[in-house]
């Protein structure tokens, strides 16, 4: 397999030429990319640096490494315009055409996408982000009223992830409930859930998946076994059809996009910060 190595480079935290590089780098799926994160290239010291890294990997490797960046100052964008790779720069590409439709210049500030310049959305965030703590796997449920949205599904499925990205990137109090043997073989749903059916969103999963992911947990358990995995993947769809809980197969889906699709399907509105 081709393997190219890519640069993602920054005057801030790198998280959103992280993000916009991994959208555009997950259309090739024949080539194992290879990923150098450098945050906070905000001197022009410190693109020079990056620019030498970015040469010696050409030499050593023979093929021009590709390099998201996204940088606010011109100077230091410019220091990377005659470096030995492919430099494809956000910002650069889209600030201008947004400047020209819009007729006002740019602030040119970094670190707005992902600051703390709004605290009460910092302080929502935070709030949320230790409900989803506090409310994991069942632990909370006399608190589950708070709740926006009841993650449930069987052990291993993804909800405790999702419940942190929601709360971390979106402001939502989000809690999860794991489905068990005593659920299955009552073949209803616990009370403290029935009461809250209304905020319910299913995970399902693949049983193949599902029983590689449980085998790394603990192999050779019954707990990773294929049959006991197949038993509570179609056991817990069963309580999804029975109590009309919306539901979704996470096998092949980023965490990001079963977010997403939860707080569509739940109608949940993002906050003015997104």
């Amino acid at each position: 397999m081709l393997i190219r190595t890519v640069f993602l480079i920054s005057d801030q935290t790198g998280i959103t030429a992280e993000t916009l590089g991994h959208s555009l780098l997950t259309q090739f799926e024949g080539v194992q990319f290879r990923e150098v994160t450098l945050p906070f290239i905000d001197t022009v010291d410190k693109a020079e640096d990056a620019v030498r890294r970015i040469n010696l990997t050409y030499e050593l490797e023979g093929s021009k490494p590709i390099v998201f960046c996204t940088f606010v100052q011109s100077e230091i964008r410019e220091v990377f315009f005659d470096c030995k790779g492919l430099c494809l720069d956000f910002f650069d590409a889209f600030i201008g055409p947004l400047e020209k439709e819009l007729e006002v210049k740019s602030s040119h500030t970094t670190g707005k996408a992902h600051g703390l310049s709004d605290s009460n959305s910092y302080s929502r965030r935070m709030e949320a982000v230790n409900y989803a703590v506090t409310s994991d796997d069942g632990l909370n449920p006399d608190g589950m009223g708070l709740a926006q949205i009841i993650l449930v599904g069987v052990s291993r499925c993804g909800k405790t992830p999702t419940c942190l990205y929601l709360a971390l990137q979106h402001g939502v109090f989000a809690a999860n409930f794991p489905l068990n043997d005593d659920d299955f073989e009552a073949g209803r749903l616990p009370p403290s859930l029935v009461r809250h059916q209304a905020k319910l969103f299913g995970l399902s999963i693949d049983p193949a998946r599902l029983q590689q992911i449980r085998e790394e947990r603990r192999p050779d358990s019954r707990y990773a076994s294929a049959r006991q995995v197949g038993y509570e993947v179609r056991a817990a769809e069963s309580l999804f059809q029975k109590y009309n809980i919306p539901s979704m197969n996470i096998t092949h889906t980023s965490i990001e996009e079963i977010a997403a699709k939860a707080m569509q399907i739940k109608e949940i509105k993002r906050h003015e910060w997104d």
